[in-house]
């Protein structure tokens, strides 16, 4: 029943599975999902077993006299009001059940990870660590983790089918859910919520740590870069802290301080950039850096016509943000 319901529902954004839950607030979406799946399912073939009947036991013949009418009938109208109320009325009390399983309300502690939506990235704070970072969120696996969520610009929804319910993200108001991961692993998830030119590129990778690796990052995030090594690093340094990106990154320890973009303090050890859009290579680095309009057209992220020379000292840089 489980493999059939999910390739009957199986659908999303590419390479995002819809329904394999991995927590248990998915997996109570889930059941509902699929238990209003074969209910309403045992409606169609009944409904569509008694049209087929009547239409064949009951099809026109040469010589027949006009069928006898049943309108009025309060037997049938009776049933045909009180059946579905008791349904509709069923899948009431399961879904509120649902309901509060999948969404438990907040804890007074605060947040754990607070996602605020741009266009078209996220941006990913830990107010209990004292960190920022971007894109990526990285979980303790086995562990309830409470998020709030915020919007810099228009509505987002952002949303990890395997972890738990999708939650709009409206500017000017803060909204809560709980997201855990049974097991580690990368959990895929994306913008729900048509929010512009490049909605389909504001993808969102969950990544459940173990314990102790989840403590490994945590402190390695919290700590500022060390300085560049090379000479070539030392330039990338430069321009970086002297050109426009200081006005919109932000790297700990040196004073690029903007909050406009996403937080570069460590983004060579994220797996990918532009949201998902590209992989973190130093390749596409460059290739990022050289045109962003290439592979994100409308992004804020402007094309600084750097040389060849400036774009490779930078991408050495960047290179050391770990």
């Amino acid at each position: 029943m489980h493999t059939i319901t999910t390739a009957l529902l199986a659908i999303g954004p590419p390479g995002i599975p819809v329904l394999h839950p991995q927590s248990h607030y998915a997996h109570s979406i889930f059941e509902l999902s699929s238990w209003v799946l074969w209910v309403c399912l045992g409606i169609f073939l009944l409904v569509a077993g008694l049209v087929s009947y009547a239409g064949w036991k009951f099809r026109a013949r040469p010589g027949d006299a006009d069928p006898r009418q049943v309108f009025g009938s309060r037997k049938w109208e009776a049933a045909y009001v009180i059946g579905p109320t008791l349904l509709l009325a069923v899948i009431f009390g399961f879904t509120l059940h649902v309901m509060h399983t999948s969404d438990p309300p907040a804890q007074a502690s605060g947040d754990d990870i607070v996602v605020v939506g741009h266009q078209w990235w996220w941006e990913v704070r830990y107010p209990k660590l004292g960190f920022v970072t971007a894109n990526e969120i990285h979980i303790p696996a086995g562990k309830n983790v409470q998020f709030g969520f915020e919007s810099m610009d228009v509505i987002h929804d952002f949303w990890v089918p395997e972890l738990g319910r999708k939650i709009d993200m409206i500017p000017g108001r803060h909204a809560k859910i709980w997201l855990a991961a049974d097991h580690p692993g990368t959990y895929l998830g994306a913008c729900a919520e048509f929010c512009g030119k490049e909605h389909a590129w504001m993808r969102i990778r969950v990544i459940a740590d173990t314990p102790a690796t989840f403590a490994a990052w945590s402190s390695a995030e919290s700590r500022a870069v060390t300085p560049p090594a090379t000479t070539s690093e030392q330039r990338g340094l430069h321009y970086v802290t002297s050109m426009p990106c200081a006005s919109c990154h932000t790297i700990v320890g040196t004073s690029a301080r903007g909050i406009i973009g996403p937080n570069l303090t460590h983004l060579a050890s994220r797996e990918t950039l532009a949201a998902g859009r590209l992989q973190n290579t130093p390749q596409q680095l460059s290739a990022w850096l050289h045109n962003p309009d290439a592979f994100k057209p409308g992004s804020h992220m402007p094309n600084l016509h750097l040389t060849d020379d400036q774009r490779n000292d930078i991408v050495q840089y960047l290179e050391t943000l770990k």
